[in-house]
């Protein structure tokens, strides 16, 4: 069984690593479109998965095809017959988008951990785990990067090494389509680390203030503490 946890890790090292070996520039452009974030931050706002990760499954899946279905690119308004089988059919793209991230393995919708590492390997995790078993990069998220250079699954369960994935992977579109529209980013592991320091941060801003040094109450050590305990002594008090 594959650790997703040293998956998750070992996806943020290449991520971090990985430079483009193709252009990504024209896809990206197409998956930003004004009138295709909308569609995706519509499925966003109901599964909870951000929508750049939406886009890039669309792409993989079926070119960004609106007549075919998020889940394996069947037509949505028919009874899927590829895995996941038997879903459908739908009143629309976005019915059938929704029923593949809440419905339908992995189970999307589920997951709350979006930083860079968890979001790759969900995705890679959509199009099966047969690569990270061989300890391989999957083409699905890499191809189209320097992480991957060749070995496709052409069937399910046939493993041709030498076979190189033409599409571009889900990396590489992130990357491209980040650059170009800032509300694609994937958050970077760090966001949480800066949000605790700004509340700790806060949080002292609130905190009672010491009482500043004063005849009545001077500075442990001080002289005006030296000149209050002889009065102190002299007239009687403790």
């Amino acid at each position: 069984m594959t650790d997703l946890n040293a998956l998750a890790a070992a996806n943020a090292k290449r991520w971090h690593d990985a430079r483009l070996t193709r252009d990504f520039s024209a896809v990206a452009r197409r998956l930003i479109s004004p009138a295709a974030k909308t569609r995706y931050q519509s499925v966003s706002a109901i599964t909870g998965v951000p929508w750049a990760a939406i886009a890039v499954i669309h792409e993989r899946e079926c070119s960004q095809d609106w007549t075919r279905s998020l889940a394996q690119g069947d037509p949505w308004n028919r009874i899927s017959v590829h895995v996941p089988a038997d879903r459908g059919p739908f009143l629309s793209w976005e019915a059938a988008a929704v029923d593949a991230l809440v419905s339908c393995a992995p189970y999307a919708a589920r997951n709350k951990d979006w930083s860079v590492g968890a979001t790759l390997t969900r995705l890679e995790e959509y199009n099966g785990l047969g690569y990270a078993a061989r300890g391989l990069p999957s083409p699905y998220l890499w191809a189209g990067t320097d992480q991957y250079r060749a070995g496709k699954y052409l069937h399910d369960g046939v493993y041709n090494p030498n076979a190189v994935d033409g599409q571009l992977g889900c990396a590489g579109l992130l990357k491209a389509m980040a650059a170009l529209d800032p509300s694609a980013a994937l958050a970077s592991g760090e966001t949480g680390a800066i949000a605790s320091d700004a509340t700790q941060a806060s949080v002292s801003s609130r905190q009672p203030k010491p009482a500043q040094p004063s005849l009545k109450n001077p500075s442990k050590g001080s002289i005006g503490a030296f000149v209050v305990s002889i009065f102190a002594a002299l007239f009687g008090r403790r």
